[in-house]
C-alpha cells in the first residue's frame, strides 16, 4: 500500500481508492478525461487487486460496470471527467436502479469557483440523475488535513454500503478538484510544508486498521463471532442511547439493559431515548453525563477504549468534544442505511436493531455475573453525586426558570404521556436534566434536520387520536408554526403546550454573537413582542399564563381528554443564559 504524497489530490484520491480497495473493490472503470485524472492516476496503482479497465463511451462504460457488478454481486466503481460525460451514465443509472445492481458513480468536475461562470466543461453536475441513485452527494474540496482525510474516509466506506443496503443500486458522488490534476508536485510552499508533515506524521496501517472486506451482515448468529467476542474484552467500555424513536420502547430500552448488564458497560442515556423512562430496566443509566464530562480531569479518567453507540449521537457537545478527542473502537448499532459517524472515527456500522441483536446473541452463563469494573463503578459514583447535586439545586429554586421545566416534567408527566420536545433549548434543557424514572414517558422530536419549523403541527400530528400529550417549546419555535392552529377543528384528543416565553431565541444567548448588541437582539435572538394570550384567542386556544411551579404542575394530573391549551412561562432569556453559563459546569466540581 502506497499513500501518493506528490500534492493534495493524489493523496486524496489514494485514499479514496485504498479505502475501497480494503472494502473489497475489485473492478474499476475510467473514461478517459482531464479532470478525472487524479482518481484515474489513484485506481490504476491498486494493481493487481483492483482491475482498471478503460473505456472510451461513457454510456458503453457504464453498461460495462452494470453487467460486472451483475456478475460479481460486488459494487464497480465507474469513473469520468466533468460535463456532459457523466450525463451518459444516465441509463445505466436507471437500469441499476431497476433491477437493484449496486454502482458506484464518481462524475468529476470543476471547483465551485468555477462553475457558472463558463469556464469549459462545466454543467450542474448534483442531483444529475434525479431521484434514481440510492444515494447521492457531492465530496469536499481535496484537503490534506488529518479531519478531512477522516471525513473523506469515512464517505467511502458509507457510499460502499449505500450501493448495497438496505437495496443495491447506484451512488453518485460528485468530486470536485482544483489544479494541479496530474501527479506532479504541488508549487505552492504552503501546500508543499503541509504534504510534508503530513508524510512524516501519517500511519496508514493505523488509519485503515479498522476497515475490513467482511461486510457488516444484518444477520449476526451468536456470541461466538467479532464484535462480541471484542467487546467481552473490554473492561472500559461505555454504551451511548443515542436519538432514537423506538415503535417498542420496553423492549428496545429491555434489548440495551441486556447489552449494558452482560458487557458492564454504562449507558450515557440522551434525554430524548426513551431509555431514561425506563430506569427500573438498568442498573448503570447515566444521565448526566454532560455535566460530568465538564469536569476535565474527570473527563480524563473516564475515557473507554470501546465505544458502542445506538441509534444517533446525543445533542451534548461536550459528550461530542470528548468522543473526538479520544482513540477508541466504535460501533454504531442501527438499521437505517445511514451515516451516523458525525465525527468521522474508527467505526464500523451494524446495520441491526438493538433488538434484533438482542434476540440473536446467545450469551454465556457466566458472563452476566462477572464482577463490575473499576470504571464502570466511576461512572455510576460521579451519575449519583450529580444527579443529587442537580436535583438539589433546582428544588430551591423558587422564581420561573426555564430549565427547571425539562426538570419537572420529567418527575410529573402521568405515565406513557407522548411529550414532543422542541429544537433549541428544549432538548439542551432535557439532556441536561431529565431524571431517569419509571414512568415510561414517549419522546418525541424532529432531529432529522434539527428545524424549528414544523415544531406545533409535528406535535399535534401525534397527539391526534393518541393519549393526550404534551409539548415544550420556546415562543420563537412556536410562532414560526401558528398557523399549526388551524388544525383545531380536526384534532382529535389533547394537546398541552408549555410555553417558555423568554421573548426571543434563547439558543443564541450561548453563541459568541451574544457579545455583540448591536446586532444580536434584533438579529439572532429576534424578539417578535407577541401577546400570546391574544393569539391564542385568535384561534379560540385555551391559555393560562403560568406564574408559579405550584399552579405548573396542578395542570398534569390529570391532562385533559380534549382540546389544545398553552401553559405560559414567562422567563428571563439573558438571567436564565447567565445562570447555565455559571452552573453547569459546578455539578462536577469535586469528583474526580
Amino acid at each position: 500500500m502506497a499513500i501518493d504524497f506528490r500534492n493534495i489530490n493524489t493523496v486524496w484520491s489514494s485514499i479514496a481508492a485504498e479505502t475501497l480497495k480494503r472494502l473489497g473493490l475489485t473492478c474499476v472503470v475510467i473514461c478517459p478525461g482531464s479532470r478525472s485524472t487524479p482518481l484515474a492516476v489513484a485506481f490504476t496503482q491498486q494493481s493487481p487487486d483492483v482491475e482498471a479497465i478503460s473505456i472510451l463511451d461513457e454510456r458503453s462504460a457504464a453498461f460495462f460496470a452494470l453487467g460486472q457488478a451483475k456478475a460479481t454481486g460486488h459494487p464497480t466503481v465507474i469513473v469520468c471527467t466533468s460535463g456532459t460525460a457523466g450525463a451518459n451514465f444516465y441509463p445505466a443509472v436507471i437500469e441499476a436502479k431497476e433491477s437493484r445492481v449496486p454502482l458506484l458513480l464518481f462524475t468529476t468536475d470543476r471547483p465551485p469557483e468555477l462553475r457558472d461562470c463558463h469556464s469549459g466543461q462545466t454543467i450542474t453536475q448534483l442531483n444529475l440523475y434525479g431521484n434514481y441513485p440510492n444515494w447521492q452527494t457531492e465530496l469536499a474540496i481535496p484537503s490534506v488535513d488529518v479531519g478531512m482525510l477522516a471525513y473523506l474516509r469515512q464517505m467511502m466506506i458509507h457510499v460502499w454500503e449505500r450501493s448495497q443496503t438496505p437495496v443495491p443500486g447506484p451512488v453518485h458522488l460528485n468530486v470536485p478538484f482544483r489544479d494541479p490534476l496530474a501527479p506532479i508536485p504541488d508549487v505552492e510552499m504552503l501546500h508543499t510544508m503541509s504534504l510534508q508533515l503530513l508524510q512524516s506524521q501519517f500511519n496508514p496501517e493505523d488509519f485503515f486498521s479498522h476497515i475490513t472486506t467482511i461486510y457488516p451482515s444484518v444477520h449476526l448468529p451468536n456470541s461466538s463471532n467479532p464484535p462480541f467476542q471484542e467487546w467481552l474484552k473490554s473492561q472500559r467500555g461505555i454504551i451511548i442511547a443515542g436519538v432514537a424513536h423506538p415503535q417498542k420502547p420496553q423492549e428496545y430500552c429491555r434489548a440495551i439493559a441486556q447489552l449494558s448488564k452482560i458487557l458492564k458497560f454504562p449507558v450515557l442515556a440522551e434525554g430524548l431515548s426513551s431509555v431514561r423512562n425506563y430506569a427500573d430496566l438498568n442498573p448503570y443509566i447515566i444521565s448526566t453525563y454532560d455535566l460530568i464530562l465538564r469536569n476535565r480531569e474527570l473527563a480524563k479518567q473516564l475515557v473507554p477504549d470501546m465505544v458502542i453507540q445506538i441509534g444517533e449521537m446525543p445533542t451534548s457537545k461536550d459528550l461530542r468534544n470528548w468522543l473526538t478527542a479520544i482513540q477508541a473502537r466504535y460501533w454504531i448499532i442501527d438499521p437505517s442505511d445511514q451515516n451516523l459517524d458525525p465525527l468521522h472515527r474508527r467505526t464500523t456500522h451494524l446495520r441491526i436493531s438493538i433488538e434484533e441483536l438482542g434476540r440473536c446473541i446467545t450469551w454465556g452463563e457466566n458472563t452476566s455475573s462477572s464482577p463490575s469494573s473499576s470504571y464502570l463503578q466511576l461512572w455510576c459514583t460521579a451519575e449519583a453525586k450529580v444527579r443529587t447535586t442537580v436535583d438539589q439545586t433546582l428544588v430551591t429554586i423558587e422564581e420561573l426558570f426555564e430549565s427547571k421545566a425539562a426538570w419537572l416534567l420529567s418527575q410529573t408527566l402521568p405515565p406513557k404521556t407522548p411529550i414532543f420536545i422542541a429544537n433549541s433549548m428544549p432538548v439542551r434543557d432535557v439532556e441536561f436534566f431529565w431524571k431517569p424514572s419509571h414512568s415510561e414517558v414517549q419522546p418525541f422530536f424532529n432531529r432529522g434536520a434539527n428545524g424549528i419549523d414544523g415544531t406545533l403541527s409535528t406535535a399535534l400530528g401525534i397527539a391526534h387520536r393518541q393519549q393526550s400529550s404534551v409539548m415544550l417549546t420556546g415562543d420563537l419555535a412556536l410562532l414560526h408554526d401558528t398557523n399549526g392552529f388551524l388544525i383545531r377543528n380536526k384534532f382529535v384528543g389533547h394537546l398541552t403546550i408549555v410555553l417558555i416565553n423568554n421573548n426571543g431565541g434563547g439558543i443564541f444567548e450561548t453563541l459568541p454573537i451574544s457579545k455583540f448588541d448591536p446586532p444580536f437582539e434584533e438579529f439572532f435572538a429576534t424578539p417578535q413582542d407577541i401577546d400570546f394570550a391574544q393569539l391564542c384567542a385568535t384561534y379560540n386556544v385555551e391559555h393560562e399564563l403560568i406564574t408559579s411551579w405550584e399552579q405548573l404542575l396542578s395542570k398534569f394530573n390529570p391532562l385533559p381528554s380534549k382540546g389544545i391549551r398553552v401553559l405560559e412561562l414567562r422567563t428571563n432569556r439573558k438571567a436564565d443564559a447567565k445562570w447555565r453559563r455559571e452552573n453547569l459546569g459546578k455539578f462536577s466540581v469535586g469528583l474526580g
